[in-house]
């Protein structure tokens, strides 16, 4: 009886250390092969974009780069559509979305970094447009990126610039940037609502012949989006703690001053 007894417990022991095993196994990072794959925009400067040389780098892709060796995993550069951000992410075709991400309004879907760079949505417009405050954009036709920050800001009914956006004459959706400005250079476009961080980089890398409004849509801030489950909520815990390492030892500041966004990062030394 007591050899019966001793074999039933053992069996226990083992179906609740097999139980807490597979409870522990559920939580996954997404980079337990060593690989943290990040889903990126490959045409949003300065944040992710290809240079002369054919590389994908920018401030967020050498951030990750940073983080990456922190930790000892690889870093997979993966250019993503930016409106199917969502289906990559959720189908792990990606570990996380790095690249100029809004975090305002989207708190719910995603599990978030702490926030890293404080961004505006701003108007650019042709030098020579006659548009100098956003009440002159009433009857233009306005540019926008598809699922982009500045189109909710736009388009949400709960807008405080909804009416704005009811008096343009239209608003023209695009795939990426590039695309959007050679509209508004050959007249196209009357103005395009941009990210400022991408329209300093624009403006300054295409040179004379455009401007960018006094008036900013909106403020907002970027963060790296995980996954909505357990997985996503670790790896955003590791990544924070190496931004945070990143910061003190001065990594964040001397890339945001190589990308020209320091007076934008809010990353703070402890």
């Amino acid at each position: 009886m007591m050899k019966r007894i001793s074999v039933l417990l053992l069996a226990a022991v083992m179906v609740i250390g097999m139980t807490a095993c597979g409870k522990k196994d559920d939580v996954k990072t997404g980079v337990e092969d060593g690989t943290l794959t990040v889903g990126f925009d490959a045409e949003y400067p300065p944040y992710g974009y290809m240079d002369e040389n054919g590389e994908y780098t920018g401030f967020d892709l050498e951030l990750a780069e940073a983080v990456c060796e922190k930790e000892g995993w690889k870093l997979e550069k993966k250019p993503i559509v930016w409106e199917s951000k969502d289906m990559e992410l959720n189908s792990s075709s990606i570990d996380c979305i790095w690249n100029g991400f809004t975090k305002n309004g989207r708190e719910d879907e995603y599990n978030f970094s702490v926030s890293y760079v404080d961004n505006s949505q701003v108007i650019v417009v042709a030098e020579n447009s006659g548009i100098a405050k956003l009440s002159d954009l009433a009857g233009k036709v306005v540019g926008v990126q598809q699922a982009s920050a500045a189109l909710d800001v736009l388009t949400d009914e709960e807008s405080d610039q909804k009416a704005l956006a009811d008096s343009f004459a239209e608003i023209k959706q695009f795939a990426d940037y590039n695309t959007a400005f050679t509209e508004l250079q050959a007249g196209a476009l009357d103005a395009l609502a941009i990210d400022i961080g991408v329209a300093k980089y624009q403006l300054n890398s295409r040179g004379e012949g455009f401007a960018m409004l006094d008036e900013a849509l909106n403020s907002e801030e970027y963060a790296i989006g995980f996954r909505k489950d357990d997985g996503g909520a670790a790896l955003a815990e590791i990544i924070n703690k190496d931004l945070q390492e990143l910061t003190n030892e001065g990594v964040v500041a001397e890339l945001a001053e190589k990308y020209e966004i320091s007076d934008m990062v809010t990353l703070t030394a402890k």
